[in-house]
């Protein structure tokens, strides 16, 4: 092929990799043989995912051109999938042993760098904001904020994966909150927040209840930086259950991948009622259509909240000010000039007695809509969110 050069080859023997990684999925080595060339080719995913090599000039200038493609038919961006493992170390040393399938959350090396800014330059060569998110799966903020730039010229986002993978729990976002700003403060970074993707389990899953999901949306779209909703957790999906024999995803993956329900007939929107997987748990209750024209349901809730934010220049671009909170609530401020928006989330089973300073009134209860437009005085039941705004007539002192 005239593009083998493109894939990262090593010698080696039939019995005998290059060395010892192996793939982050399925589970096996890294290194797929060449009979016809006697080689090894290097995939950290699938066999049928070798890895391009970057250090091959041609390769990247390929991928500027693919760049280029789209952004002259006008898209405003791209997410760039484990873009850190974009420059490897030429000598492709062993890994540790027991860590021989750690390269994807290891590998961070400088030449990422130099052709991230390459990417950047090429970015910020066309009019209008086009943008940025990285997926550096490298998973603490402070391994990750240098992927912004040193001067804000590399990736203009990446994605918090600390954050994503956090338990319910207050202690624990106290901590994200804390590092996110550690990290990506004194380099004048953008966070990003984001609860659930394409390869993690729902957080409706993972959290263990509806209460708890709604909640979780209230802070999702309420915290400083940019928050990413995957597709179905504005309808409060869960996993798909998947037998044995119908899995498709070599990861493992499938469970959140699982069809969106469009409306509650027998296919839910789709062409048939058989798809590639089974449909999510309730899925006649979770459509859009059953949920659409329902105030209380978890998609109104997001459509609140995502009004609400739009709204509000504090919840946009506004400071973060942690509040004092029992312990188990998490609760803070977002201020710009005179807005002020309070926040209060109850990660506890127990109700909790927030002090609150001033009138305030609901702009948002992740339980109960009826609620919003009363006074707030700082009591949260279990597993419940509120967003309360300085009450009209008031100064909120």
């Amino acid at each position: 092929s005239a593009k083998r050069d493109w894939y990262v080859w090593r010698d080696g023997t039939r019995d005998e990799p290059p060395n010892n990684w192996r793939a982050q999925f399925p589970d096996g080595q890294a290194w797929t043989w060449d009979e016809a060339t006697s080689q090894w080719y290097l995939h950290l995913f699938t066999p049928e995912q070798p890895d391009l090599d970057w250090d091959n000039p041609e390769v990247e200038t390929a991928m500027h051109d693919t760049l280029r493609f789209w952004l002259d038919r006008g898209v405003d961006g791209f997410r760039m999938d484990v873009v850190h493992l974009i420059g490897k170390d030429p000598a492709l040393a062993d890994l540790p042993e027991g860590q021989e399938r750690s390269a994807v959350v290891t590998n961070d090396e400088p030449v990422t760098h130099e052709r991230l800014r390459r990417v950047r330059g090429l970015l910020d060569s066309y009019p209008g904001e086009r943008t940025s998110v990285g997926e550096v799966y490298l998973l603490a903020p402070g391994q990750i904020a240098p992927y912004y730039g040193a001067h804000g010229d590399e990736l203009h986002m990446a994605f918090n994966f600390a954050a994503l993978w956090s338990p319910w729990d207050a202690t624990a976002w106290e901590a994200n909150l804390a590092d996110a700003r550690r990290s990506l403060d004194p380099i004048d970074a953008w966070p990003t927040w984001v609860l659930s993707n394409h390869d993690v389990p729902r957080h409706r899953t993972r959290y263990g209840s509806e209460a708890r999901a709604r909640s979780a949306a209230v802070l999702l779209l309420t915290l400083r930086g940019t928050p990413f909703v995957y597709a179905g957790e504005e309808l409060g999906l869960e996993d798909a259950v998947v037998p044995p024999g119908r899995e498709v995803d070599p990861g493992g993956r499938d469970g959140c991948r699982a069809p969106i329900p469009w409306d509650d007939t027998a296919a839910h929107g789709w062409r048939s009622a058989e798809n590639w997987l089974p449909w999510p748990p309730d899925v006649d209750e979770r459509s859009v259509a059953r949920q659409r024209d329902d105030p209380h349901s978890t998609l109104a809730l997001y459509r609140r909240l995502l009004s609400l934010r739009r709204s509000l220049g504090a919840l946009t671009a506004g400071e973060l000010v942690p509040v004092d909170a029992p312990v188990g609530v998490l609760a803070y401020e977002r201020r710009v000039g005179d807005e002020r928006v309070l926040v209060a989330v109850n990660f506890s089973s127990e109700s909790q007695a927030l002090v609150v300073d001033g009138a305030w009134s609901v702009a948002i209860d992740s339980a109960d809509a009826g609620a919003e437009g009363q006074p707030f005085d700082g009591q949260l039941a279990a597993d419940r969110a509120v967003i309360a705004v300085v009450a009209i007539g008031t100064d909120g002192e």
